[in-house]
Parts: C-alpha cells; sequence; structure tokens
C-alpha cells in the first residue's frame, strides 16, 4: 500500500500499531517521540523515526495521534494538520473536541485497536468523521486485525469490550494459572493448558457459528463437574462481575 503515516506516540497502543503496519507492510511508516531511546527498536524494524511531531507529519498522507488523551488537545493544536488525514487512537476524545483542534480542511477518524495490533491480531473499532479524501483507513486497520466500523456513541463500549478486555483476558488466565497451581501444576503448565483451551474455544466459535452456550451444554453434562464448577462461579457473581466490569469501564 503506498500510504506514508506518521504515528505521534511510541507508548503502548502507538507502538503496537506501529509494529503491526510494519510487520504488515503497509506504507511507510514514521514513528515520532519525544524520547529517542523508545524510538530505537522501531527504526531497527525499518520505520523512520524522529523526535519532531511536526516533522513526521509534514511527510505523511495519514497522521495517528496516538498519545494519553490528557495530551491529545496540546499535541494536535501543535501541529500544522493542512490536508491530511488524522486518525485520532485516544479513548474518550471526541469527534467534536477534535475538530474544534484540528485544522478546517484535515479529514478525521476515530479508532480504538488494541496492543494486538503488534501480532496483527488487534480488535479495532473505526468511527469515520470527515473523509473527503476519501482515505482508505479501514484498509489500514484491517492490515493488523479486524476491523468493526462504527457510530461514535458505541466507540466507549467497544473500548471496554475490545481494548480493556485485553486486561480482562490476561487476569481470567493468570486466575486459572493460580488455580491449576493450586491443583497440583507447575505455573507454566498451567498457564499453557488455559491457553491452548481458550484458543480451542475461539476455534469452535469461528468454525461452527455456534452460540456459546450450546457449546457449554455438550459440555456440562447433567450432574457431571463441569456445571458444578460453573454453578460454583455464578455463586460467586461470575456473570454479573463480568458485565458490571464492562460497563464501570465505558
Amino acid at each position: 500500500m503506498n500510504m506514508n503515516i506518521a504515528i505521534i506516540g511510541a507508548g503502548a497502543i502507538g507502538g503496537a500499531v506501529a509494529e503491526g503496519l510494519l510487520k504488515a507492510d503497509f506504507g511507510h511508516v514514521t514513528l515520532s517521540n519525544p524520547t529517542a531511546s523508545k524510538l530505537q527498536r522501531f527504526a531497527r524494524m525499518g520505520a523512520s523515526v524522529t523526535t519532531d511531531n511536526q516533522a513526521a507529519a509534514d511527510e505523511a498522507d495519514v497522521v495517528i495521534i496516538a498519545v494519553k488523551p490528557w495530551l491529545v488537545e496540546q499535541v494536535v493544536t501543535s501541529l500544522d494538520l493542512k490536508g491530511k488525514t488524522v486518525v485520532s487512537l485516544a479513548a474518550g476524545i471526541t469527534s467534536e473536541q477534535l475538530l474544534g483542534w484540528i485544522a478546517p480542511d484535515a479529514d478525521l477518524w476515530l479508532a480504538i485497536p488494541n496492543i494486538a495490533a503488534s501480532l496483527l491480531t488487534s480488535m479495532t473499532f473505526l468511527v469515520e468523521v470527515r473523509n473527503e479524501r476519501h482515505a482508505r483507513i479501514k484498509d489500514l486497520f484491517d492490515a493488523i486485525g479486524l476491523t468493526i466500523p462504527c457510530k461514535e456513541n458505541v466507540l466507549p463500549a467497544g473500548t471496554a469490550l475490545g481494548s480493556c478486555g485485553i486486561a480482562y483476558v490476561m487476569r481470567y488466565v493468570r486466575a486459572v494459572t493460580e488455580g491449576g497451581v493450586e491443583m497440583g501444576f507447575r505455573a507454566p503448565d498451567a498457564q499453557r493448558i488455559i491457553m491452548q483451551t481458550m484458543m480451542g474455544a475461539v476455534r469452535l466459535l469461528e468454525e461452527t457459528g455456534l452460540h456459546p452456550e450450546q457449546f457449554v451444554d455438550q459440555v456440562a453434562t447433567p450432574g457431571g463437574l463441569s456445571i458444578k464448577g460453573l454453578n460454583e462461579m455464578e455463586h460467586a457473581g461470575f456473570t454479573s462481575a463480568i458485565i458490571r466490569g464492562l460497563k464501570a469501564s465505558m
């Protein structure tokens, strides 16, 4: 893809998107960050790097803003973004705010990817705000995972499910690993067991298209161990805790 992409910010999400785009060989990537030492590994991967945000933006067709939400206004208003396509990755920063900060002829998208972008398996939610140049931003995020176009009003829910969701899944893996240790497995073995089990569950859903509860019914036989375990988890508020946690992170 012949696209020049500038990513402003080399933190967890900016770095993950940069790494994914480099692995996918999607256009030319320039990464900007005030701390030069953070940029070295991306330079080794083939990115152009700089500590000058404007220099990065000047050569780009698409400028991805990947700084912390409280820095977005400061960074965006310091840049000349005339004629650019701007993509904000900052959770909680609205299109109305951004349109007040960027040049009136700049196009605007909102995107919420997750850190699995580095392995080309991101879950990204994408909002097209203004796209007069017909930039193919969905293609960009499709190169690093699965992209769901959506309306801005559901972006907070997407953030909870797909971005915060990485942390929730990791916490589940940790909990099962600790349980496995208590039951007699070494921690690395317990972690491999739950990882393989999760991969199997995902493949079953992908290949069949069935509802998750249909597989629960297959595994949880009458009077069996699985239903006893599930009921104990539900007595402790398993499903309710997950839903409450998702809603709290919106």
